[in-house]
């Protein structure tokens, strides 16, 4: 799997703390409440940030396993296990083929925040299965579902969009990549397994001062989209959007899709 660098990690997890839908959370914390003690695995677990989002909403003894192949980022989810009542192991690991391994230790719940876009069908369908197999519950947070809209609007949004959700596609170390399908696949899947779930939406919705994840995302957006479109017209549209920033005047919503999602008959 390709790993996202933790500068990055960090910059967004305010983000997606604030995302994080809700509706969703509340499930989750319903669903074992009645519980002294859970054991959650949590796949690509980057810096820990699922950690930090459910420790206060979960049994207070927690036991977490996280699987991670990047080893900087997994030292530093390794430092949660300071916290009273947690205990946190890490394993470094590549999902595309360990799955099954992953999965090999005594579970309550399994989590995974954005991950799943990254992901082909195939694995997607692999993960249900096992999950279904060993009637595990799922959090799958932070989905990206292809829902972006700038302000001001330019005329070249469209396409330079377009082209990004283009490159979500392609394989990201687990074949070809479901991008922005991901969350229609993973309900659709869940549904055939016989699960039912809570699901939501948990956007980021980031205002004119939230200028350096705008900067960040519409850099990374700009070198996509020249693998298709006239780099000149791209760096055109950056500098616009890059004024639009400095003059206070950028918004910018980026959809995601939450999902808390359990067997039959198990809540």
């Amino acid at each position: 799997m390709n790993c996202f660098p933790a500068e990055w990690l960090h910059l967004r997890e305010p983000y997606d703390g604030a995302a994080r839908n809700s509706a969703v959370l509340d499930a989750i914390n319903k669903a074992f409440r009645d519980r002294a003690d859970i054991s959650i695995l949590d796949l690509a677990c980057g810096t820990g940030s699922t950690v930090r989002a459910l420790g206060a909403i979960l049994p207070k003894r927690q036991e977490w396993h996280l699987i991670d192949n990047d080893a900087g980022h997994l030292a530093q989810a390794a430092a949660l296990s300071c916290a009273p009542d947690r205990s946190v192991t890490t394993k470094s690991m590549d999902l595309a083929h360990g799955l099954e391994s992953a999965l090999a230790v005594s579970l309550d719940l399994v989590t995974a925040s954005a991950l799943l876009d990254l992901v082909s069908s195939e694995w997607l369908d692999s993960l249900v299965a096992e999950l279904s197999r060993r009637r595990l519950p799922l959090y799958a947070a932070l989905t990206y579902d292809g829902r972006t809209v700038a302000e001001p609007v330019d005329p070249l949004d469209a396409q330079v969009l377009a082209s990004f959700n283009m490159h979500q596609r392609t394989d990201k170390g687990f074949g070809p990549a479901l991008g922005p399908a991901a969350a229609a696949t993973l309900f659709r899947h869940l549904d055939d397994r016989g699960y039912e779930s809570v699901q939501g939406t948990s956007d980021w919705v980031l205002a004119t001062t939230d200028r350096t994840i705008q900067e960040a995302l519409f850099l990374s957006w700009s070198t996509v989209a020249e693998e298709s479109l006239p780099a000149s017209d791209v760096q055109l549209w950056l500098a616009r959007r890059r004024a639009h920033l400095a003059q206070g005047r950028s918004k910018l919503r980026v959809g995601h899709m939450d999902c808390f999602a359990y067997p039959m008959g198990t809540r």
